[in-house]
């Protein structure tokens, strides 16, 4: 058998030591020396490093007890309406004069509170059960508010009491007046279905829309008092707005959650 000349001069120095040994270029060690040094440096981030996140969720102003809807306990033509809106009114006080075939009847507030809604007009015909007012639950104008936020029901363990909230009202401009500061008060323990959002806040509209996506957990918020603002409450701008804010208001919240760090993101 023959071989080639080469594959002969091959085997006769199959280590070729007299050829020169090429190293890395220094361009390679450096690159290299910075990834050892992002990688060491990722990793101490994450055993020792923390993220904080918030969780968004739409609500609105109300007193702590909610409101509910007056319903006629008599059918008939509404002659007198004996109430305005914004009044605050005590348990059994007449909120409208009904005429039956028995005569005029009044039809009484069942707990006291604030008119926030009124429905029923002079001269209007209702049913027997008809909805006619809605009424706040308060005792003292001066009550202070509370937030309401409705989160998605999975979301609802993520946050703890006493967690700070940023809170955007749809009647204050936050890029002028920034945000109302809250703590959470309390989480709810199971998710609420639409007719237990509409019997707290008495408005079958907006439980519908806080449960459009599944039934949701109420979050309770404690707005932060303030004695050097006009509204009375705490704001991230110095003063907020240069007016009271109101029951009814919708909000939008942002609550802080518990930081974390990114290597529990890996662990299970």
């Amino acid at each position: 058998m023959q071989f080639r000349q080469k594959a002969l001069s091959k085997l006769q120095s199959p280590e070729e030591l007299d050829l020169p040994v090429r190293f890395a270029r220094p361009q390679g060690r450096l690159v290299m020396a910075v990834t050892v040094l992002v990688m060491a440096a990722a990793t101490f981030w994450a055993f020792t490093g923390t993220v904080s996140s918030k969780l968004s969720a739409a609500g609105i102003l109300t007193r702590a007890e909610g409101s509910y809807v007056l319903q006629t306990p008599t059918a008939g033509q509404v002659t007198e309406v004996l109430a305005q809106e914004g009044q605050l009114l005590a348990a059994g006080a007449p909120l409208l004069n009904v005429r039956t075939e028995q005569g005029e009847r009044p039809v009484r507030l069942v707990t006291g509170g604030r008119l926030t809604t009124l429905v029923a007009k002079v001269g209007a015909v209702i049913a027997t059960g008809a909805d006619v007012a809605t009424v706040e639950r308060v005792k003292d104008p001066q009550d202070p508010l509370v937030a309401v936020l409705y989160v998605p029901g999975g979301s609802g363990s993520a946050i703890n009491v006493g967690a700070p909230v940023d809170l955007s009202l749809q009647s204050v401009p936050r890029q002028q007046f920034g945000m109302l500061r809250g703590r959470v008060e309390a989480v709810g323990r199971a998710p609420l279905t639409q007719a237990q959002i509409g019997g707290f806040l008495g408005d079958s509209a907006l439980a519908e829309q806080f449960s459009r996506h599944g039934n949701p957990v109420a979050v309770l918020v404690a707005l932060d008092r303030s004695s050097s603002t006009p509204s009375g409450y705490r704001w991230s701008s110095s003063d907020g707005p240069p007016y009271a804010v109101d029951s009814r208001t919708p909000v939008t919240g942002a609550v802080h959650l518990s930081a974390q760090r990114p290597v529990d993101w890996l662990l299970p």
